[in-house]
């Protein structure tokens, strides 16, 4: 396993997370990338270094841990400048450097599985990569595996600037034929009378095992950031008999950079689409109120903070405190606490979604001649009959159905 220093650097007059927040979540994430975390350093800057990004003392304190630690890897908290990372690499002799950007990357590249995930996840290193050729020379290559090598970035030295370009924009025109055909998925939904119900939230909230435990489905569900990047829909059936579909999606980050966000729109979009938005939240986190805001800044890029939204503290399992509980459930307009795990509170979720779609559905009692059998077939695809009577030229039928199903009967 390898081995990592993490720092993270508290830039003053900037707002955000206090640094020791921030560097909590910088652990979590180096460990979901597989890493070992050796030692970690939090420090305080008027300003930032335009050479080494930290100062002098600080910097002889990081090689001073790096070689007693003999690390394979310095991972910042911050995004750094071409010429940061080559001056740093170039000091720490041999020592990958990684900032915040490449990290991320690097898990979203071991956890894209399906062809959309992969072509988002090397467009993003492309763009990330191209301003940097210059800046960091001969490291790109990064021989030897591990950290910062997964995926794309490993091809890095086999282009120029000309034919990343090119790769760029090839990438770009597959994720627009990919994004014709979602459009026309989501039409032939539309027509089918599918609502969607779009499960969001900070990453590692427990949105994979809350679709689940909903659908009975068997997605890998693991205690890791982004242990889930490609989108995933499951349909259901509620209790007053309207189909749905719900969502999985890429989890959420504070201060997720923008042109990640950019390169993974065509994977959000089926939030902007949904009709109802179930907001995961981790209750036993004590953050959960920072995390909550992080989420919403995304949801508002993306125009989808003014969606219908049900919020779910999840993991009550964890929580011993039940005046910490009631306190968090108070900040949170109407949430419903719930354990995805252990399956409390589902209930609550799915009559919830009923209700907010109950005006999407009515109740139908209809006579259909024999020679009509397609609108019967219809009304058993669509909707759920509670009642049928075989007469000897027609179908009676007492059933509850979606109410844009009303006009082709």
């Amino acid at each position: 396993m390898e081995k990592a220093v993490l720092i993270t650097v508290d830039i003053k007059g900037k707002r955000g997370w206090l640094a020791e927040d921030r560097a909590a979540e910088l652990r979590e994430l180096v460990r979901s990338s597989g890493v070992s975390v050796e030692h970690e350093i939090i420090c305080h800057r008027e300003k930032v270094t335009p050479d080494l990004f930290i100062g002098k003392g600080k910097f002889c304190e990081l090689v001073s841990i790096s070689t007693e630690k003999k690390v394979n890897a310095v991972i910042f908290n911050n995004d750094l400048t071409p010429t940061q990372l080559r001056n740093l690499e170039k000091a720490l002799e041999g020592i990958k450097v990684l900032d915040r950007t490449q990290l991320i990357l690097d898990i979203f590249s071991q956890h894209a599985r399906s062809s959309e995930g992969k072509i988002q996840v090397e467009l993003a290193q492309m763009e990330y990569l191209l301003p940097r050729l210059t800046g960091k020379g001969i490291e790109l290559s990064r021989l030897g595996g591990g950290i910062g090598t997964r995926g794309p970035g490993e091809k890095i030295l086999e282009y120029d600037r000309r034919k990343i370009r090119h790769r760029i924009s090839r990438l770009k025109v597959e994720l627009k034929d990919l994004e014709r055909r979602r459009l026309a998925l989501r039409k032939r939904r539309k027509d089918s009378m599918l609502s969607t119900v779009a499960i969001v939230g900070y990453t590692n909230a427990g949105k994979t095992t809350l679709l689940n435990r909903l659908t009975d489905s068997k997605m890998l569900a693991a205690d890791k950031l982004f242990s889930t990047l490609d989108p995933v829909a499951r349909s259901f059936v509620l209790p007053n008999g309207l189909k749905i579909l719900f969502h999985d999606t890429v989890g959420f980050l504070y201060d997720l950079p923008h042109h990640l966000v950019e390169s993974f729109k065509a994977t959000l979009e089926e939030i902007s689409s949904a009709d109802i938005l179930i907001h995961v939240l981790d209750a036993s986190n004590p953050r959960a109120p920072e995390l909550n805001e992080a989420v919403h800044t995304v949801l508002k890029e993306l125009g989808a903070e003014k969606k219908i939204m049900i919020n779910v503290l999840n993991k009550i399992d964890l929580v011993d405190n039940e005046v910490y509980l009631n306190k968090t459930k108070k900040g949170f307009d109407s949430a419903i606490a719930a354990s995805a795990l252990r399956g409390e509170g589902i209930d609550l979720i799915v009559d919830k979604v009923s209700e907010i779609l109950s005006g999407l559905v009515m109740e139908i009692k209809i006579e259909i001649p024999n020679s009509r059998m397609d609108k019967v077939n219809l009304i058993y695809e669509k909707g759920k009959v509670k009642y049928r009577e075989d007469r000897s030229d027609s179908v009676y039928i007492e059933a509850i159905v979606p109410v844009r199903l009303k006009s082709l009967l």
